[in-house]
């Protein structure tokens, strides 16, 4: 695996499609995992719980790619010991918090009633947007914020009525129509 960043090609836009695909199934994986974890037979069981089992193996999950692969990795390249700076250490135990802490957030919306179509659509809508703003933030535009091209602000827009479209007519929220009221028969017995 070649993660240089000088690299050329297009093999980032390989390694995002990745994480699109993976992160896109996240929230429908994480909500039917949740719901089966329910053992067969026992109706009595509190759906938090079943949220906390779940949420239990996405921790596990991540222990396997997010521990033992790099830590392998590193092991083979001799670093798996060495070379760790303490501002680094903690900005990445921040962002994996925050991770964390997301994944957490999705599962207590499935709780509260939200559908995986519903909810991931505004988490993957909205999430590129804070990460815009607090981007700009961070690292604001060196000329200025009125030599911003417009197109910025208008992606924003975009986003954030595409992420609400997107929840709100999603096919697998539409409720199945509902019977007309069956009229009552002329062909009934009179008393």
């Amino acid at each position: 695996m070649n993660d240089s960043s000088a690299s050329p090609g297009n093999t980032w836009l390989i390694y995002t499609m990745l994480t699109v695909l993976s992160w896109g199934v996240y929230g429908i994986l994480l909500h039917k995992g949740q719901t089966l974890m329910r053992v067969p037979g026992d109706l009595t069981a509190d759906p938090a719980v079943l949220r906390y089992k779940a949420f239990l193996f996405v921790g596990v999950a991540y222990f396997l790619t997010a521990v033992l692969a790099p830590l392998f990795l590193l092991m083979s390249k001799g670093q798996a010991f060495s070379g760790y700076t303490s501002n680094g250490a903690w900005w990445s135990l921040i962002a994996g918090i925050a991770g964390a802490i997301g994944a957490f957030g999705v599962l207590l919306a499935f709780g509260a009633k939200g559908t995986p179509p519903v909810v991931m659509s505004i988490v993957f809508a909205g999430a590129p947007l804070i990460n815009a703003v607090v981007g700009s933030v961070l690292h604001p535009p060196k000329n200025g914020w009125a030599q911003v091209n417009p197109l910025f602000f208008a992606g924003i827009l975009l986003a954030v009525s595409g992420g609400y479209m997107v929840a709100r007519y999603n096919p697998a929220n539409l409720a199945p129509p509902k019977k007309a009221a069956a009229a009552p028969s002329s062909t009934s017995p009179k008393a």
